[in-house]
């Protein structure tokens, strides 16, 4: 069986990006996060442990977004990627969208966005 747990628009501050002010300045990222799982025994039992526990796949989001500084929300959407199926064992595949809000192109946008759908096997 395969549900899904999501997380939607988790937003941070942080400083990725080509130009030298977007990594001085800093600028607003939101992360949408889809979680392939099974958690039918964890809805049975109503058993956290039996689950994915999404504080703690948060917690990895913002230590992630904030811990290094990229040039681009590619290499962030992989990173988040590849650090959730190795922490949590329970995710049979992840799909990460990073979006840059309000980003330099010379016009107005509401944001880019970089998506990744990777599963346990392609690790």
């Amino acid at each position: 069986m395969i549900n899904i747990i999501r997380i939607k628009k988790a937003s941070f501050y942080g400083y990725h990006g080509v130009m030298s002010e977007e990594k001085s300045m800093g600028g607003k990222f939101e992360a949408d996060v889809d979680l392939y799982t099974d958690f039918s025994n964890a809805a049975e039992k109503d058993s956290l442990k039996e689950t994915i526990n999404y504080h703690e796949v948060y917690k990895l989001l913002y230590h992630v977004v904030l811990e290094e500084k990229h040039y681009l929300i590619e290499t962030l959407a992989v990173k988040v990627a590849d650090k959730l199926l190795t922490s949590f064992p329970k995710i049979q595949k992840v799909a990460v969208r990073i979006r840059k809000n309000n980003p330099p192109l010379g016009g107005v946008t509401d944001y880019v966005e970089a998506e990744i759908v990777k599963s346990r096997d392609e690790l």
